[in-house]
């Protein structure tokens, strides 16, 4: 065979060989961390802050400068505030559910569904309550704030005994005095923002992504129809485990951060302690006014927005009673041998 046969045959078995496979496609980005801004840990931090320190408010009062601090201590919060940091707190519960936090990862995988699912959510908060999990991390969002909530009403129970009880020390019978400027200070408080504690940030911040568990429990799964709170604590913590609750969407996220029905609740509050401040006199009903409508309302108030009914006082049938005889909202209790019982 002549060279330009070889050659021509060679050309030919070259141009007979496959072609090489394509390449492969490329393996999609890994989907984006748990993450939470810091922002709304700072609201979770400062709701914290708040019923650490009105939970720690103690019914017995040596003196009126002791009531006067502890009404300080009590009065300061500002109603959108506690909502939005329990919401905040909610989250970070329902981040400490595995199995909730496994159903929203598995849409975290594939970016376009990551996007859809986020804004499905952002839309209609309830979405998240559709979430593989979803029950068994509403249980820990109710225990969570069911439990400040039962801190606070109860400790207002114990301050409000020691309303009729004080009356045994003459400081407790003498009048406030600047009571004015008490309750202007009050309603300044109630506007002014919480600042939550460095370390109880960061506790929150780990716990957030896994790194520090808050060792909460709930006694068993909750079962829709859910609170708005716990709705939208559920929301973003399902945002939060897409990759959708840092600092770039804050703008979506802070939004669901707010429920006016909670918010009412808790200005209502507010409303009566002004009311019951404005008409004290003594020393012993500025400690009504701080059992009752702060530490008692804003407890139930709590208690309510997690969607468990505040527990049966055994005394209420006789502080009704009591409460139907009276001819003012606020008249003062009788002295402790005898006490007549306000609402």
């Amino acid at each position: 065979m002549s060279l330009a046969a070889l050659a021509l045959a060679g050309v030919l078995a070259a141009c007979a060989q496959a072609p090489p496979p394509p390449a492969a496609p490329a393996a999609p980005p890994p989907p984006p961390a748990v993450s939470l801004s810091p922002r709304v840990i700072e609201q979770a931090s400062a709701y914290r802050a708040y019923v650490t320190r009105a939970g720690q408010i103690s019914p017995s009062f040596p003196d009126g400068a002791s009531v006067a601090e502890s009404l300080k201590t009590g009065a300061s919060y500002e109603p959108q505030q506690l909502i939005r940091g329990a919401i905040a707190y909610g989250a970070v519960a329902a981040l400490q559910d595995p199995a909730f936090v496994a159903g929203a990862r598995k849409y975290a995988v594939d970016p376009t569904q990551r996007r859809q699912i986020a804004y499905e959510i952002m839309k209609d908060p309830a979405y998240a309550a559709g979430i593989s999990g979803a029950s068994s991390a509403a249980g820990l969002v109710v225990a969570a704030l069911g439990d400040d909530g039962k801190r606070l009403l109860d400790q207002g129970n114990a301050v409000k005994q020691a309303a009729y009880d004080v009356q045994r020390a003459s400081w407790s019978k003498a009048e406030v005095v600047r009571r004015d400027a008490r309750l202007a200070e009050t309603k300044q408080l109630s506007v002014t923002p919480v600042l939550g504690d460095v370390n109880e940030t960061a506790r929150l911040q780990l716990a957030a992504v896994g790194g520090a568990p808050l060792g909460l429990s709930a006694q068993s799964t909750a079962n829709p129809p859910y609170t708005p709170v716990v709705i939208r604590s559920l929301a973003v913590a399902a945002l939060a485990a897409l990759g959708y609750a840092d600092d770039a969407s804050l703008e979506q996220v802070m939004p669901i951060l707010g429920e006016p029905m909670s918010a009412s609740c808790l200005n209502m509050s507010k409303l009566n302690l002004y009311q019951c401040l404005a008409v004290a006199k003594p020393h012993y009903e500025d400690v009504f006014c701080l059992g009752q409508h702060v530490l008692i309302d804003t407890g139930s108030c709590l208690l309510k927005s997690a969607g468990m009914a505040p527990p049966v006082d055994p005394r209420a049938a006789a502080i009704a009673e009591a409460a139907a005889a009276r001819a003012t909202p606020y008249s003062a209790p009788k002295p402790a041998s005898k006490p007549t019982k306000r609402r």
